[in-house]
């Protein structure tokens, strides 16, 4: 599953989605092996991991670059010459900083959004239509972010080195009118969603939701399909804004039982109130960040000739350290991710009373979908919020997890 505040379905914190389980052509649901397919599958991953990486190490150097050289500074100074407004001065700071780094960027986001997309045959958009749903993002973004950043900006300047705490107060009030918000209000904007017709699927579904006393707004299917072949499914939102969402993809490709099973995983999430907890610890480790980050920043001001913390020219410094404290922080989220995984296979058989249909649903994830079924361990524990497909077969044949 991933986690998404706000954003399109299926792309990336607290709306659980069914990761990756559309194939690219129906095939036969056979175990993964050491077939070229699982070869590829391999290839696919270490890339995207490589990829990753290397998003990582191009931000940390270029921050560190700008801050370090003088150019943060020099920039902050040109501004404040036509601009007298700091929180004005901010945005246009913001904007250039922002435009440089979409620049910088670009070749390796195209290569790894677009082109490897297209390589392993997992993307169906063209590339006029990937640049949209792209712009799109920003375009959406931008209007949630800009407020943030000028509240963040008013409490770095009036609270003192207590900045962080109302800072992460406000973060937590924004991620849950999001969670609220979104599935009426964002979503809408990216993928069309229809109710999902009469049928078994359907009653299935709804089965499942009355054992668990669980009441939804609606189960709606949306087309995934626009831009990948890849599949999802989510309980979306909260309070009255909760509802079912199903990928085209997801059902057009799965069986009903298979479809049943994935949702019952989805229902497991919702019902063991992992969604909650990983706002809870998510909520926590954004308040633990902003702290250890404010010292760090304190401390390190004085090393590049910043004598304030409200500089507008020091704040990619606290960009940084914001990045240092995720990759610290990334790993242990991730395994509590992993232990609701393991929990939510078992709630799924528990309620359907069958593993074949979940088994089967991460066969053609694991062969159809160039998932890698064994990843080296010390990736799985660093990079991944999901055990792998075959330590959650072997948990679901064996009761308990591998």
């Amino acid at each position: 599953m991933e986690h998404a505040v706000a954003g399109p379905p299926g792309q990336q914190d607290q709306v659980h989605t069914w990761e990756q389980l559309s194939p690219p052509d129906k095939q036969p649901d056979t175990p993964p092996g050491n077939s070229p397919r699982s070869d590829q599958a391999k290839e696919y991953s270490r890339r995207k991991i490589l990829l990753g990486l290397a998003g990582t190490v191009v931000f940390f150097a270029l921050t560190l670059a700008f801050v370090v050289s003088g150019l943060s500074k020099a920039l902050d100074g040109d501004i404040h010459r036509f601009v007298q407004n700091d929180y004005l001065a901010l945005l246009v700071f913001a904007a250039v900083v922002g435009l440089g780094e979409v620049i910088l960027t670009a070749p390796l986001s195209f290569y790894s959004g677009f082109l490897m997309e297209h390589k392993y045959h997992l993307s169906n958009q063209t590339f006029p239509a990937w640049v949209w749903e792209n712009l799109k993002g920003m375009l959406v973004s931008i209007p949630v972010a800009l407020p943030i950043l000028l509240v963040f900006y008013y409490c770095l300047k009036t609270f003192g080195t207590l900045w962080w705490l109302p800072v992460g107060t406000v973060l937590f009030l924004v991620t849950v009118v999001l969670a609220r918000l979104g599935p009426v209000l964002i979503f809408p904007l990216f993928y069309t969603f229809i109710p999902l017709e009469e049928g078994a699927m359907k009653q299935g579904i709804l089965r499942l939701c009355r054992e668990a006393g669980v009441h939804v707004e609606g189960i709606f299917t949306f087309n995934l399909s626009k831009n990948t072949k890849k599949a999802n499914a989510a309980f979306t939102g909260i309070g009255k804004s909760k509802r079912i969402i199903l990928g085209d993809t997801l059902v057009q490709n799965f069986t009903d039982s298979e479809v049943e099973s994935v949702f019952a995983h989805e229902l497991g999430h919702y019902t063991m109130k992992h969604i909650w907890i990983m706002m809870g610890i998510g909520t926590v480790s954004s308040f633990l960040g902003l702290y250890v980050t404010a010292l760090l920043y304190s401390a390190t001001l004085p090393w590049l000739g910043f004598s304030s913390p409200h500089q507008i020219g020091a704040l990619p410094l606290l960009s940084l350290w914001l990045g240092v404290y995720s990759l610290v922080a990334s790993p242990l989220t991730n395994a509590l991710s992993r232990k609701h995984e393991f929990a939510a296979d078992r709630y799924a058989v528990k309620r359907t009373g069958l593993s074949g249909p979940l088994i089967s649903a991460l066969r053609k994830l694991a062969t159809l979908n160039l998932a890698d079924t064994t990843p080296p361990r010390i990736v799985e524990v660093l990079f991944h919020s999901h055990p792998s497909i075959d330590r959650r077969i072997r948990a679901i044949e064996t009761g308990k997890p591998a």
